[in-house]
């Protein structure tokens, strides 16, 4: 699959150098390949101009033009492909100062972060390895190319960056490379949340978490992150991977402090997922009967508190009581869902309007809790959802 995505390109890079230009491909797709890992996309650099490749190909997008990128669509897929580029002083530890286009490999390649990302392939598979890039790939190691101080000071992401590719890779940070991850660590405090926010989210989930995770703390990372800063970040243990709305929803249940999460500056389905995770983190420990069991199944994604459940381990580690095994557990879960009578409150088979006209009375809070109890009755099959038991129900339970 990974060499069909590299197959599939090369008429790119053919037709590039037909017109005179090198092309390669680059970066972690290439990276990838090399450790035998899924590929999902690639990246093309070259020596020819955003305008030379404007000229070349009949479809393009300028998504970022004046950084030397150019957006080729080919056979109905996008290709990005970038211009050989040397960068002048970076600003704010974010950015360069200037950008410009050179015609020489080495020159483009000697800019980039990490020797393992600073791999060119060409159309044959003939690599263009200056800095002992698969060297490392085979000896595990993430290092910077060139002085890794100066890496740093370019741009303060690629700490995290190194962090993740350890956590992703099962990689080993250089002690050059680490050295400087520390003296360098407080420069992460310019870098915007949502950068910062798109590399954690990939470091949680990967195979090495736990060493990765720890360095963060090593390095002191979180004092210098929106939202982290106001956690004690030394009592949280993370041991396997994660989903980052679990790992938020942990710390939050954990430590109680009031850190609002749009300091993450993440999306409202990802806050309302962090919510959800939390009223399950403390719900499950309390599920000790069959009707509370139901009730649980019934109001949440049972994929959700699976999520939660196969995260025992670490909620222990982290000081939270979990859900007792015999009662909630993957089967149990299931044979609760495969049994509900219904599965949302829409399926009632009736609504508040029928119990309005039914009690000849009119609409108030108290409708909404009557509409809950009959939800629960139901489900835990005290009655059946038949219009005629519901409103006997109601008859003999509602009083206003």
């Amino acid at each position: 699959m990974s060499y069909n995505l590299f197959e599939r390109a090369k008429p790119i890079l053919n037709e590039i150098q037909q017109y005179g230009f090198e092309a390669y491909f680059v970066g972690g797709s290439v990276r990838d390949y090399l450790m035998n890992r899924a590929i999902h996309d690639i990246d093309i650099t070259t020596s020819a101009t955003p305008d030379e490749i404007e000229s070349i190909f009949d479809k393009t997008i300028p998504v970022g033009k004046q950084h030397g990128t150019i957006n080729v669509v080919f056979n109905h897929e996008n290709y990005e492909i970038t211009t050989f580029r040397a960068e002048d002083d970076y600003i704010d530890h974010r950015r360069p100062s200037e950008v410009y286009f050179v015609r020489d490999l080495y020159q483009d390649i000697q800019r980039r972060d990490f020797t393992i990302n600073a791999i060119a392939m060409d159309i044959n598979y003939k690599t263009y390895d200056y800095f002992d890039g698969e060297k490392d790939i085979r000896n595990k190691c993430i290092r910077t190319v060139g002085n890794a101080q100066a890496r740093f000071e370019e741009d303060a992401l690629r700490i995290i960056r190194g962090l993740r590719f350890q956590s992703q890779l099962d990689f080993q940070i250089h002690n050059e490379t680490f050295k400087a991850m520390k003296s360098q660590i407080s420069d992460i405090q310019y870098l915007s949340i949502e950068r910062i926010v798109v590399e954690l989210k990939k470091l949680m989930f990967g195979c090495n978490v736990a060493e990765s995770f720890n360095n963060m703390k090593e390095l002191g990372a979180f004092h210098f992150i929106p939202f982290f800063s106001a956690f004690e970040m030394s009592q949280i243990q993370i041991i396997e991977p994660i989903d980052f709305e679990l790992w938020i929803a942990i710390l939050l249940v954990q430590q109680r402090i009031d850190s609002s999460l749009n300091s993450l500056k993440i999306s409202n389905q990802e806050k309302s997922m962090i919510q959800t995770y939390m009223k399950l983190i403390e719900l499950l420990p309390r599920i000790h009967s069959k009707s509370t069991l139901i009730t649980l199944v019934y109001d949440f994604n049972i994929m959700d508190i699976e999520k939660v459940l196969a995260t025992s381990k670490t909620l222990e580690l982290n000081g939270i009581e979990i859900a007792h095994p015999l009662i909630i557990n993957e089967h149990s879960i299931k044979e609760v869902a495969k049994h509900l009578p219904i599965q949302q409150r829409k399926e009632l088979a009736v609504n508040g309007g029928d119990i309005l006209k039914h009690m000849n009375t009119q609409s108030g809070p108290w409708l909404k809790d009557v509409l809950r109890q009959i939800e629960i009755a139901i489900i835990t099959k005290k009655i059946k959802n038949t219009q005629d038991e519901i409103l006997k129900w109601v008859d003999a339970n509602v009083k206003i």
